[in-house]
């Protein structure tokens, strides 16, 4: 019973301390702590980054102690390299940062290593209650229910169209831009503007140009599945199952596949904005962050022209639920002294206020994460307030997903094992089929065949099938 007694005592004692030290006492202005932060943001990015660490720096972390160093480690990749050689110790790796940008599925990894911070002790359930409730979701990664990603910015998927080309197809052919809205509609769209657009070659057949494409293949599979009511990556109490049922993936076959080896959708460049440049596409689904790479002009035969752009909601199934893609990095913080740990959590809560929040987001294309930051009114008081200098596409997308905020739920799988290997299977599993099928008929066009002739091997059940076997089994492997 004495040391029963003891024991209580002592965790009273404890427990008193740290929350003492978490109200301000872990730091000393006298006495500042350097910390570093690792991402993976370069030029106009890297520049905004940098700026609100130096006013940080100035201000709240001058009066608290904190200074903080941000150091770009290139890539997403190269990031997540140096990253894993740090903390393994490797010759000539730098020593381990105290945070660094890091997607879910890396977190996890990291966190499988037991070197990741518990961010929920320096944050109150109040202050959690404060942010998106899918982005702090996506943090809870760890067994002990602790937060180990803090959400910075994040994005979604937008449809960005030129205009300009589109503009004169539609009055040619008295096709709405509504057709935009489902996936289904595109498919429409596309197959007319492949006829248009053969037609005006008329003594050349099967010439005819794709309308659309899309950067992120997983995130099609991803919320194509959401839509239709299922989560194809299933995390309960850390196993997975994977759903992917055969009638719903054949739906988004039937909606990728097939207008894609008939020439209707495409993908050249390593994005899907190159090929707007290169006049091949008209349209693409793609992250708000890729707004600032939209080009302004169109490179054709006969010099670049002129370009305007539209910005619609990302497709969806028809009759689908209305789910977007969430996604982009958090903050982790590795796991240390209190002190440095504590240290951390304050820089990203200042750095997740609206201000600094919006004010980074109107650079790098990214939404805020607090509830009170995700409306257009907001945006818009900041950018004024503080003359917020942000490009037209940029506004243009955020502006989009903050006036449908109420009309679409976001939606992001949960962190498990095998996640990074199954993501890769949904990105190039059906791309490089659809890919590789679509050079099998331009051949047989140039043979001579009609596109319908050309096609016709390949849209047979029994092509969908092999395909899907393999896809179903590579997906279970992955997450054994």
């Amino acid at each position: 019973m004495r040391k029963k007694h003891i024991s209580m005592a002592l965790g009273i004692v404890l427990t008193a301390s740290f929350f003492s030290e978490c109200s301000g006492k872990l730091t000393d202005p006298r006495h500042p702590l350097s910390l570093t932060v690792w991402h993976y943001y370069n030029g106009s990015q890297q520049e905004a980054f940098q700026g609100l660490v130096e006013e940080f720096n100035n201000t709240v972390g001058k009066d608290m102690g904190i200074h903080v160093q941000c150091m770009s480690k290139g890539s997403v990749s190269e990031l997540e390299q140096a990253v894993q050689d740090s903390l393994e110790g490797k010759v000539g790796a730098d020593e381990v940062p105290d945070m660094f940008s890091a997607y879910a599925d890396t977190a996890y990894l990291i966190e499988q290593q037991g070197k990741l911070a518990n961010i929920s002790d320096y944050v109150t359930e109040k202050e959690l209650a404060e942010y998106v409730d899918s982005y702090i979701r996506e943090g809870y990664i760890a067994e002990d229910g602790g937060l180990r990603i803090f959400p910075v910015a994040k994005s979604t998927e937008v449809l960005m169209i030129n205009q300009t080309d589109w503009q004169t197809f539609a009055d040619e052919t008295g096709v709405s831009i509504d057709g935009f809205s489902t996936l289904e509609g595109i498919v429409d769209l596309a197959e007319e503007y492949y006829n248009w657009t053969d037609a005006l070659t008329p003594d050349i057949e099967g010439d005819g140009k794709a309308l659309y494409g899309r950067d992120s293949m997983a995130n099609y599979f991803v919320i194509g599945m959401r839509q239709q009511g299922t989560e194809i990556f299933q995390v309960e109490d850390g196993k997975v199952t994977v759903n992917d049922d055969k009638e719903k993936i054949r739906r988004l076959w039937d909606n990728y596949y097939v207008p894609y080896i008939k020439g209707y959708f495409a993908s050249y460049g390593s994005f899907r904005s190159d090929d707007v440049k290169t006049g091949d596409l008209l349209a693409y689904t793609g992250s708000t962050a890729s707004a600032m790479y939209f080009p302004e002009e169109i490179e054709t035969s006969g010099g670049s022209v002129p370009i305007t752009y539209s910005v619609m909601s990302a497709p969806i199934l028809e009759g689908g639920d209305s789910f977007a893609i969430q996604q982009g990095a958090g903050i982790v913080v590795t796991k240390s002294e209190k002190a440095r740990e504590y240290a951390s959590v304050e820089f990203l809560k200042w750095m997740t206020q609206a201000g600094p929040n919006i004010r980074f987001g109107c650079e790098a294309g990214y939404l805020p994460v607090k509830k009170d930051a995700v409306t257009r009114e907001k945006l818009d008081d900041v950018i004024q307030d503080n003359q917020v200098q942000v490009s037209d596409k940029i506004y243009a997308c955020l502006s989009n997903v903050l006036d449908n905020t109420e009309k679409m739920e976001l939606y992001a799988c949960q962190s498990f094992g095998g996640a990074s290997e199954a993501r890769k299977i949904l990105e190039y599993s059906l791309s490089d089929k659809a890919a590789e099928d679509r050079e099998q008929v331009l051949k047989a066009l140039e043979s001579g065949s009609s596109l319908e002739e050309a096609c016709q091997p390949f849209l047979t059940d029994d092509t969908f099938d092999v395909w899907y076997e393999t896809f179903d089994h590579g997906l279970k492997e992955a997450v054994q």
